[in-house]
């Protein structure tokens, strides 16, 4: 059983992990095997979160203290928690991932910045590309004029050189 000091070490650090991030998902894990969560983990921690199992009370503690109005205490199921605070879709799509494979975890909600979210939104969230699929993207765009520049002026000179070549095999 956690005494209150313990208690309160645990909001105090949850508050803090909550101000700085980026994206927050609570999912219900009730009736999921120990051997799927730990693998869940895993998948979570090469995207840099982690899993995080927590009181709904203290939860609510944190979230509060943290200036975010969300309604943790009518979650149904066990809470887990997952806090990103480099990536915004990371744990949304891990979690949603991992939902459609076993249809005992349950996104309930999230956190994106200080805005709450309804699970759906969760879902939404996590369809969204990673942040390095969008910034191949932006590369891409920013990068395909200058190379149509640079095509359209290799063209002008390839011209050039056929047109000399030309010269120089009709005098040869």
């Amino acid at each position: 059983m956690l005494t209150r000091s313990r208690k309160e070490e645990i909001v105090k650090e949850l508050t803090e992990k909550i101000k700085s991030s980026k994206s927050i998902v609570f999912a219900d894990y009730r009736g999921v095997k120990t051997n799927d969560i730990n693998e869940l983990k895993s998948r979570l921690k090469k995207e840099g979160t982690n899993l995080t199992v927590v009181k709904k009370k203290l939860v609510d503690l944190s979230l509060k203290n943290a200036q975010i109005e969300m309604d943790i205490k009518s979650m149904e199921g066990q809470l887990a928690i997952t806090i990103s605070d480099n990536d915004e879709v990371a744990p949304a799509r891990v979690l949603s991932k991992f939902a459609k494979e076993n249809e005992n975890l349950k996104i309930l909600g999230g956190v994106l910045g200080v805005k709450g979210m309804s699970a759906q939104e969760v879902n939404a969230l996590a369809k969204l590309p990673s942040k390095e699929e969008m910034l191949a993207k932006l590369v891409g765009t920013l990068n395909a004029p200058v190379s149509g520049f640079v095509n359209v002026l290799a063209g002008n000179m390839r011209g050039l050189v056929n047109v000399v070549k030309a010269i120089a095999d009709s005098k040869a």
